[in-house]
């Protein structure tokens, strides 16, 4: 017996994967401005609220705009899954950005859907209750329709209690720098002169974040930096950071070499950090308290693939083998054969060969980018930024120490002036001098110095008679300053020489690797003798010898110093 079936598909289930596909609740924005714009309204109004139901905080999302508003049949469209009408009119209308009928099914994940829309003279009003509940419950939820014969404009939509109530993503900075970057408000269509004066482009919209009492009107288009006009003029106003707040454009449109039907527009912005903070609050920076939801340029910045003109996937690793020479760029790559996933956050759905085309295209525009003279210019002013702010250092490294050798302390000993060190190579200088001077000082010779390796001397004792091949050899460290933080290991270290010390008697000193040594410190007994200092372990014969050189010279030499003015 031979049978036949058609394979079914569970509404509840797919609905609720559907509306649980954007990771993002931010999208709902998104979703709501493409609706709009397909809709030819010219106007549109976002306000996110909140009210107090049963002694809790409900958040309340109204959108508003004046388009061709729903037909009932539209409108049974608008609430179904994969039903779009649009997708048979983007043949006429290719600005048309609905396709699937996927988008917005993520006002379904909320306590309640309220839709008022009209057209052809009637009205209608839409309720529809516990759409997320029901779902996870195994069913559709119903919708209500009311229709009535009046002239209603345009579409009004209310979600209630939307993504479990969360409202701190819809701040009014973070709302605006979405709707900037990632919806079709953002479009960065107007860098083509093809696109230019579109009706769209007049539309108005009015953003209410959850934390301002008034909507605010937010202007159409991505924002970016603008372009650098003259190099000279540059260097004269910001010759310190003028790498940093150079800009420059370039616009590329063709259609890939393997599909020739397939048009593609790229504009690729060339921008310094400094430059993109000039119209980009939300870029996070040292000393700066950026708004909630901000980012740092490595997180936001670099290449983006786009549909419909609205970035959708970042592609970094097409550009640049440098780290994160991407950085640079503010940079985007439109083509409408992308085949975007259900929830539009990703283009893995293109077919291989289409992506492997465009990845090509993005690879010759950035090798001529980086081959051209504007990419050179860069480097010139890095240069010519490099060498100011070098001569600058230098400058205030020179005032700097001559006041502190004009202010430094000073003695006088067998006719040879010596000054107080403010750092190690100058605590080692007078080490040197001194041992020069008084050879048998110290107890030990030093034999090798090398400020790069891990501890700074290689010493051998004094007097041991004993030929450099046979001796043995250990560590001496030279601090200025030393104190409770030892960043070496006591591992073959013999003794340490510093200018002052900050550790008192009894106190634990560790290693770099956590070993513990206690301070302990000999008062000087009578004339001749000296303040001696040791780290000491009980568990180790050696005691690692400390010598406080300012106090040692005194005590062994009456060497003081003193200020001369």
């Amino acid at each position: 017996m031979n049978r036949n079936f058609i394979p079914k598909v569970n509404p509840s289930r797919e609905f609720l994967e559907i509306a649980s596909d954007f990771s993002n609740p931010l999208d709902l924005v998104r979703e709501a401005i493409s609706n709009a714009f397909d809709a030819k309204a010219s106007r549109i109004d976002l306000s996110f609220t909140t009210f107090q139901e049963h002694g809790r905080p409900k958040l309340k999302i109204l959108i508003r705009d004046n388009g061709n508003g729903m037909n009932y049949e539209e409108l049974n469209s608008f609430f179904d899954l994969g039903n779009s009408k649009r997708i048979h009119q983007k043949d006429d209308d290719p600005l048309l950005i609905g396709e699937k009928g996927h988008g917005t099914k993520i006002y379904f994940n909320s306590e309640q859907i309220g839709v008022v829309t009209g057209k052809e003279g009637k009205k209608y009003e839409c309720h529809m209750r516990q759409p997320i509940g029901c779902l996870y419950d195994g069913y559709v939820p119903e919708v209500e329709v009311i229709e009535s014969d009046e002239f209603f404009e345009g579409t009004l939509i209310e979600i209630i209690g939307y993504n479990g109530n969360e409202r701190y993503m819809f701040k009014q900075e973070q709302l605006q720098d979405y709707i900037l970057w990632f919806t079709k408000f953002g479009s960065f269509e107007q860098q083509f002169d093809e696109y230019k004066d579109l009706p769209h482009q007049k539309m108005e919209l009015f953003l209410q974040g959850i934390d301002v009492r008034e909507a605010k009107k937010v202007s159409f288009g991505h924002v970016f930096a603008s372009e650098t006009m003259s190099l000279d003029s540059l260097l004269d106003d910001h010759l310190a950071d003028a790498p940093d707040r150079f800009v420059k454009a370039f616009r590329h449109t063709g259609r890939l070499p393997n599909s020739p039907e397939i048009e593609y527009q790229a504009v690729f912005y060339i921008e310094g950090n400094k430059a993109k903070r000039e119209y980009n609050s939300m870029i996070k920076r040292s000393g700066y308290r950026a708004p909630d939801g901000a980012y740092t340029v490595q997180e936001r910045y670099g290449l983006w693939l786009s549909k419909d003109f609205i970035p959708v996937q970042k592609k970094n690793d097409w550009i640049g083998s440098k780290g994160t020479e991407f950085t640079r760029l503010h940079a985007f790559f439109n083509c409408q054969a992308l085949k975007l996933t259900a929830n539009r956050g990703s283009i893995d759905n293109t077919p291989a060969d289409i992506l492997s085309q465009i990845q090509k295209e993005v690879e010759k525009i950035y090798r001529q980018i980086t081959e051209s003279d504007d990419w050179a210019n860069i480097d010139y002013l890095t240069r010519e930024s490099d060498a100011y702010q070098s001569e600058r250092r230098e400058k205030n490294d020179l005032d700097k120490r001559i006041k502190h050798a004009r202010n430094a302390k000073t003695a006088e000993y067998k006719g040879i002036v010596l000054r107080e060190p403010r750092q190690e190579q100058g605590v080692f200088s007078i080490y040197r001098a001194m041992d020069v001077l008084e050879p048998t000082l110290f107890p030990f010779d030093i034999i090798d110095y090398d400020t790069h390796a891990g501890i700074d001397v290689l010493a051998q004792l004094k007097n041991s008679r004993v030929h450099l091949d046979q001796s043995m050899l250990r560590y001496v460290e030279f601090k200025y300053l030393l104190n409770k933080n030892f960043n070496h290991s006591y591992n073959r270290l013999y003794g340490i020489v510093c200018w002052q010390l900050k550790i008192l008697h009894d106190e634990v000193v560790n290693d770099a690797f956590g070993n513990p040594r206690k301070l302990r410190i000999v008062p000087r007994s009578g004339q001749g003798s000296f303040t001696q200092y040791f780290l000491d372990d009980e568990r180790d014969p050696h005691r690692i010898e400390i010598i406080v050189l300012e106090e040692y010279l005194f005590e062994k030499l009456g060497i003081q110093f003193r200020r001369t003015r």
